[in-house]
């Protein structure tokens, strides 16, 4: 189902955008072209549904996740204010129910996100053309339903979104495979470097060859050639390396058809598009709540305004003991960052400072905060904010602590407040999105032709129930037996399915 939205904005909106968009741009805010639409709730739903696009391929999901967000809505259990997509122009969607001091927050908002979009170097690699790509996978996803039929095809996409996190978020930014270096140009090559090439034998003269090219260690050498070259025959394994990025994998030697293969790359393709967002959902938030308080704070209220501000406001960022609040952990900290950048405090003369009155009266009143925010705007993901910005004394003002299951109580309970371990449960939250670290390492596993997978195992397990169900959707695609190493009860285990049964095992 497609919505039209080429609504223009009512006059009263459209003199807020500009005026933002001008406050904005004074403070040194870069953002493609904004545009903004007002929907419905149900409209702004299906949108959030869909991920915040107005059309998607057909498929179950997509209803579930409106249904649930028109209800929890409905029953007050959260509010969506707006909607806003990583797209060049940005579109950016408005509730047409919010009240004006909402809308006026709202747009300030997306200002902010859509700076964050066009700069942070994690989406530097998105298609800032997604918007069409969404409506092309959805035309092309319709044909092939159309053509087979939707319980088939449905059934095909279930068993690929299942495995949409299998995916390597940093390739689009590193080089996983080292170049291969071509040979010279056969014409350039002397007859001596081809019998080097071949046997490993150096060029010499005939009274030098026994001191250059030693009998023993030819021999040697051409023995451990031939036996490589035998083991690997035995073996015909592959890959050479683990493979993280496993939908490319599949995409590459799975017995797909075409229609098939075309979807698998439509998952594929979306889930690299969404990766970046979730690597920088903190960061994102953090900053566009930064902007939407400097320019609503300073510039945009009005003294009829400011009370419901502060109360949509404070809601937005209140943070419960039983969940991380990205809003509230990301503005607080960009905040804490421009204050310390500020003051100077900074570097290795107050990182040294052991006297607590000294280091909280430090001011050297050097005033970089705006310039720092702005750098680490543009560099950062959660991980490296976190992991570089997070200090002892931020996690004491916040009084953020780090809880665990007790067994006895059978309830989750304050574990620490120590500020080592907080920091770094916060950061293991972060990781792969918490999702496991799974490879694929034998794609010929006992020379039968199965996948054989392995979890790198980081201290938490997998949940077998969620394993046994990725592995069977697995073998939809892979279509003959599949094996994950991984570790339960903390003893190293391989759980297995043949397309009928599942098998969990010691190693």
């Amino acid at each position: 189902m497609t919505i039209s939205t080429a609504r223009t904005l009512p006059p009263q909106l459209r003199d807020i955008q500009l005026q933002m968009e001008a406050l904005a741009k004074s403070y040194g805010l870069d953002f493609f072209e904004t545009i903004f639409e007002v929907l419905d709730l149900e409209e702004l739903c299906m949108f959030a549904a869909y991920g915040g696009f107005p059309v998607r391929y057909p498929h179950w999901r997509f209803g579930a996740e409106y249904d649930q967000l028109l209800k929890t809505h409905m029953y007050g259990l959260q509010r969506i204010y707006e909607m806003v997509i990583n797209n060049d122009p940005c579109y950016a969607y408005l509730l047409n129910t919010n009240e004006m001091v909402d809308q006026k927050l709202v747009i300030a908002h997306v200002y902010g996100h859509c700076d964050f979009f066009k700069n942070n170097a994690w989406f530097g690699q998105t298609n800032r053309k997604m918007l069409d790509q969404m409506a092309n996978h959805a035309t092309r996803v319709s044909q092939y339903v159309d053509r087979y039929g939707y319980e088939k095809v449905e059934e095909f996409i279930d068993a690929c979104l299942s495995l949409e996190d299998l995916i390597d978020m940093h390739s689009m930014h590193i080089k996983r495979a080292p170049d291969v270096n071509p040979l010279p140009h056969a014409a350039l090559l002397r007859e001596d470097d081809f019998e080097y090439m071949q046997t490993g034998r150096l060029p010499s003269k005939g009274y030098m060859d026994s001191f250059i090219n030693p009998p023993e260690v030819l021999e040697k050498a051409a023995r451990e050639k031939h036996q490589q070259e035998e083991d690997r025959e035995k073996k015909r394994s592959f890959p050479d390396e683990p493979q993280r990025d496993v939908l490319l994998f599949l995409l590459e030697h799975a017995p797909l058809r075409d229609w098939q293969h075309d979807i698998l790359a439509i998952v594929r393709d979306e889930a690299y598009y969404f990766a970046p967002q979730g690597q920088t959902k903190i960061m994102n938030e953090g900053w566009a709540s930064y902007w939407h308080t400097t320019l609503m704070t300073k510039h945009g209220l009005t003294d009829a305004e400011v009370i419901d501000y502060a109360d949509h406001h404070s809601g937005t960022v209140a943070m419960s003991p039983q969940r991380i609040n990205p809003y509230k952990i990301g503005i607080e900290l960009y905040r804490d960052i421009e204050e310390r950048w500020n003051r100077g405090q900074f570097g290795a003369e107050y990182d040294e400072c052991d006297n607590w009155q000294v280091k909280q009266a430090w001011d050297k009143q050097l005033g970089l905060g705006r310039k720092k925010i702005f750098e680490v705007r543009r560099i950062h993901n959660d991980i490296t904010f976190i992991d570089t910005f997070l200090t002892p004394e931020f996690c004491k003002k916040h009084k953020m602590f780090s809880f665990a299951f007790n067994d006895s109580s059978e309830n989750y309970e304050i574990a620490s407040r120590q500020f080592q371990e907080v920091k770094q449960q916060l950061l293991n939250s972060l990781t792969n999105h918490s999702r496991p670290f799974i490879y694929v390492v034998d794609a010929n596993h006992r020379n039968r032709g199965e996948l054989y997978l392995q979890h790198s195992f980081q201290g938490i397990e997998l949940k077998q129930d969620y394993a046994q169900d990725t592995l069977r959707n697995l073998h939809k695609l892979w279509a003959r037996p599949v094996h994950l190493e991984t570790v339960i009860d903390d003893k190293p285990a391989i759980i297995s399915f043949d397309g009928t049964n599942h098998l969990v095992k010691n190693k």
